[in-house]
């Protein structure tokens, strides 16, 4: 029993320090964070592949960025997705603002996404790169805030997304999830020097991933963050978040949805960091609650403690909620002690079976066993060697 009250109390302790450790970093950058000097011309990459909850808003946000120069480039795999069409239609809209549609696809890689934005990166005009994914909600001043967090230590910025404007319970769950949980951690991780990527935005240095082998290097693994942290990692370099994660406006989500889209994002943690996704199994409030409520019905606590525990639990991430303004109501509630008690499942789930579904294409993060992806990750391997040739190449001519 001793080690059940020892488990339930760290437990609350990490959940309680976390959130408070969190809160007080946002606002002490927020009081000292200034204006990035100077402020170079930027690319902006947006894949998009059909249509979704918010699109039009989401990319319209790109065309009132308040950056000096910029240029948009909508990156799709066919001419007839229908996000082709609003794309064009909103450059239409806004002919002062640089922008272009990138039509096409390049297999080079498992990811899709991946194979559809490598022609913007081709074609970008500026060495400073920002890819966001079309669902994320771009304020005004996004690139000054990626900008902000670069210093000489950096590889890579990114944000983590925001779930705000949920319209339902399906909703709200993705909200509970992606923000005082997910963020949360994210941001914690980042605070102690050991952020990771996530891909929804991104702030690359173009001639930095040249120089550690090209673009292609981020279809090494299935999911491009994931080889993007192990590719800046391996360079000595970290990996930074923005203080304040750019919005994803939910609208309506259908629950099942929502836990594929779990259960995708923890099998690829899964594949490409097993040693830390091992951890993931004792967070949230579902074990520590069966310790407390275990406690509680043999006598050793008081039968008000599960209780006055799930109060104290939940009030700090609704307290980290408010303090980013992100979805705090009452309904909110139930969405996390329903996350929570949904995570041992993921969690067990993610360890049996490797498949998943990402915008109806079919994937697996056990590639070595699909000959397709095999096939990919030859062209890949050949793709990075040439690049490294190219720039030894260019090394030795500037040497000489």
């Amino acid at each position: 029993m001793t080690l059940l009250i020892w488990f339930a109390a760290l437990a609350l302790f990490a959940q309680l320090a976390s959130i408070a450790f969190v809160i007080a970093v946002k606002l002490r950058h927020r009081k000292r964070e200034s204006h990035p000097t100077p402020r170079p011309p930027v690319t902006l990459i947006r894949p998009i592949c059909g249509l979704e909850n918010n699109l039009e808003r989401c990319l319209a946000s790109s065309f009132k960025l308040d950056w000096p120069v910029y240029e948009i480039l909508f990156c799709v795999a066919r001419a007839d997705d229908p996000a082709a069409s609003l794309a064009r239609r909103l450059m239409a809209e806004h002919p002062h603002i640089a922008a272009r549609l990138l039509v096409g696809e390049d297999l080079f890689s498992a990811n899709p996404k991946m194979n559809n934005v490598v022609k913007g990166w081709r074609s970008a005009r500026h060495d400073w790169i920002v890819m966001t994914d079309s669902n994320v909600l771009m304020p005004s001043d996004t690139i000054d805030r990626m900008m902000t967090r670069w210093d000489s230590e950096t590889g890579l910025v990114c944000s983590p997304p925001a779930g705000t404007e949920p319209e339902n319970f399906g909703a709200h769950l993705e909200s509970a999830w992606l923000d005082s949980f997910q963020a949360r951690w994210q941001l914690f991780a980042d605070a102690t020097g050991f952020g990771f990527a996530q891909g929804k935005s991104m702030l690359f240095s173009r001639q930095l991933i040249t120089h550690l082998g090209g673009f292609e290097r981020l279809g090494e693994e299935v999911a491009e963050d994931a080889a993007a942290t192990i590719l800046i990692r391996s360079a000595g370099l970290k990996v930074r978040l923005v203080h304040e994660p750019f919005p994803q406006p939910l609208g309506k989500r259908d629950i099942a949805a929502v836990w594929k889209r779990q259960l995708r994002w923890a099998r690829l943690r899964r594949a490409s960091f097993p040693l830390y996704f091992l951890p993931e199994i004792f967070t949230g409030a579902a074990l520590p609650m069966a310790a407390m409520i275990t406690l509680a019905a043999t006598g050793t606590l008081p039968l008000a403690a599960p209780f006055v525990y799930l109060a104290a639990w939940y009030a700090g991430e609704l307290v980290l909620a408010r303090a980013y303004s992100w979805p705090s109501g009452w309904r909110i509630l139930p969405a996390m002690l329903i996350r929570d008690l949904l995570l041992p499942a993921l969690f067990v789930t993610a360890w049996f079976g490797s498949g998943f579904e990402w915008r109806g294409n079919a994937m697996t993060v056990a590639d070595n066993d699909n000959t397709r992806t095999a096939r990919i990750r030859q062209a890949v391997a050949r793709t990075r060697d040439k690049a490294r040739e190219k720039a030894r190449a260019l090394v030795a001519a500037r040497t000489h």
